[in-house]
């Protein structure tokens, strides 16, 4: 049965009528304060939060626009033939240095070298008609004139007169049909020899041969379509970038904005070029529309091959030596933080172990910083972009 506190008082003053009694029993009492104090603040700690900050920092920032490409030339050259035929003679292999007008292969030229020989013959035949026919024109007139002045003595007859005179006319008009038909025959020779030389694949252009379709012997069809026998590019230390740019970014993108690239074989360079067209086609492909922008650059090491894939960067805006701090800022605020009262974007800078709203006006960005134009920021401010659970105490933040 428990005694009331009226009844224990006097109990305990009458066994703790010795001095040292009543000290050791205060000091129990004093030690069973101190642990109980020590377990209710491990009890009734609060968890508060360990700040992650990153600093404030002047540097460089750039807006970029990320996107993949194909390296080519800036001017590759289909080389195909006109003419069909066995190839008979080849001149040209792959990386073959060629200038313009050099020989590249030969398509088998019997065929229309007999076509230019016969071309020939008819032409001449033509000619010496013409000398025939010319002489018979001379006589034809003579004839004529006798014929006119005789009639007008009554020497011969008028239809004698009649006859002359047709004769005449008829040889003028076959002098000029023959001429007609050498001319004709003229132009039948001129363009077999035209054939003829396109036996002769040649290059157009002073460059490198980076593509052979073609082997000897091989019998080329140009009935329909011509065929492609060599690709050369004209000058393999210029080159460019074909990438394609989505319709959301491409009206960010300008004439000789500044681009980056790497391409796999060579992963820890980085190339520089510009963006030299921004092609209005577009490229529609799964509902996805795109253009074509190509970039620019030079290639004098000849270290970028045709059609090496690049992962591409086009820096559409560029400041430098602005104060910046993480993108991962901007959408950070503590747990107890309450709903301002505007939107103004604010970052959470520690003072003193807690972390301080500070209103910021953000400018340029890039993937991992924004620059602060505005604000009560300077360099060297701990920004809070992350926080983590820790079994401390910390001062609330303050706003």
């Amino acid at each position: 049965m428990v005694q009331p506190a009226a009844a224990i008082k006097p109990e305990l003053q009458r066994r703790l009528h010795h001095p040292w009694q009543l000290g050791l029993a205060v000091t129990l009492l004093l030690a069973l304060a101190a642990i109980g104090t020590v377990i209710w603040r491990q009890t009734h700690a609060n968890v508060v939060a360990r700040y992650v900050t990153s600093p404030a920092a002047m540097g460089p920032i750039s807006r970029v626009v990320s996107t993949t490409g194909t390296v080519n030339p800036e001017l590759t050259i289909i080389v195909g033939s006109y003419v069909s035929g066995v190839i008979r003679e080849l001149y040209c292999d792959y990386n073959t240095e060629v200038k313009t007008g050099q020989v590249c292969a030969k398509i088998d030229p019997r065929p229309y070298q007999t076509v230019v020989d016969q071309a020939t013959a008819n032409l001449a035949v033509g000619k010496a008609q013409l000398q025939k026919d010319q002489a018979s024109l001379t006589y034809a007139k003579l004839n004529f004139e006798r014929n006119a002045n005789l009639v007008k003595s009554s020497a011969v007859s008028v239809d004698a007169y009649d006859s002359s005179k047709s004769n005449y006319e008829q040889a003028l008009a076959q002098v000029a049909f023959d001429e007609a038909t050498i001319q004709q025959r003229q132009a039948e020779l001129d363009a077999a020899r035209v054939n003829l030389d396109y036996t002769n694949i040649i290059s157009p252009v002073d460059g490198t041969v980076v593509s052979r379709n073609v082997t000897m012997g091989q019998t080329v069809a140009a009935s329909f379509q011509t065929p492609t026998l060599f690709l050369i590019a004209s000058d393999l230390t210029k080159m460019q970038v074909d990438t394609n740019v989505s319709e959301g970014d491409i009206g960010g993108i300008k004439l000789n904005n500044k681009a980056q690239f790497s391409v796999d074989a060579f992963p820890n360079r980085i190339f520089e070029g510009t963006v030299s067209q921004i092609r209005q086609s577009p490229q529609t492909v799964q509902n996805v529309v795109t253009y074509d922008v190509v970039v620019s650059l030079g290639n004098t090491d000849l270290a970028l091959k045709p059609g090496m894939t690049a992962s591409v960067r086009v820096i559409t805006d560029q400041r430098g030596n602005v104060l910046r701090i993480p993108n991962q800022a901007l959408r950070y605020a503590p747990a107890s933080a309450i709903r301002p009262e505007n939107d103004h974007p604010r970052v959470w800078v520690l003072h003193d172990a807690r972390p301080v709203a500070v209103e910021i006006t953000p400018g340029l960005s890039d993937d991992d910083n924004v620059e602060v134009m505005q604000g009560e920021l300077k360099a060297g401010d701990q920004v809070v972009v992350a926080e983590r659970a820790a079994s401390s105490r910390a001062p609330p933040p303050r706003f």
